[in-house]
């Protein structure tokens, strides 16, 4: 039975966002794998410390209520691999200028993506 402990000994993926706004200097944490799961904090630590509290509630409620908790995304989760669909004209146009730079339209992609 996956109960709370089982899902706060998980590795879940955090991300972290230095805000200033109107409100002043904080940090922005979520967790991406729980959609809506968040907190922030008046430093990293702090931030870090608050988002364990607000995942504790979220994975309560959501276990209470039959909702699936989801699992981290680990690093042998992808294959380095996925399909993307084009307009003609930008696969001509993207096969063109990967030829003008002698590099396949896959490395040519890969560069601009990565940009």
């Amino acid at each position: 039975m996956k109960n709370l402990d089982y899902y706060m000994s998980l590795p879940y993926n955090f991300v972290i966002t230095p805000i200033n706004d109107e409100s002043g200097f904080y940090y922005f944490i979520r967790v991406l794998e729980l959609d809506g799961c968040m907190s922030d904090g008046e430093t990293r630590e702090e931030a870090l410390v608050n988002i364990y509290k607000a995942m504790e509630g979220w994975i309560e409620a959501s276990l209470d209520n039959g909702f699936e908790v989801p699992e981290p995304i680990g690093q042998s989760d992808f294959s380095g691999k996925f399909t993307l669909r084009l307009p003609k004209s930008l696969h001509r146009r993207l096969t063109i200028e990967a030829d003008r730079e002698g590099v396949s339209l896959n490395q040519y992609a890969l560069y601009k993506l990565s940009v």
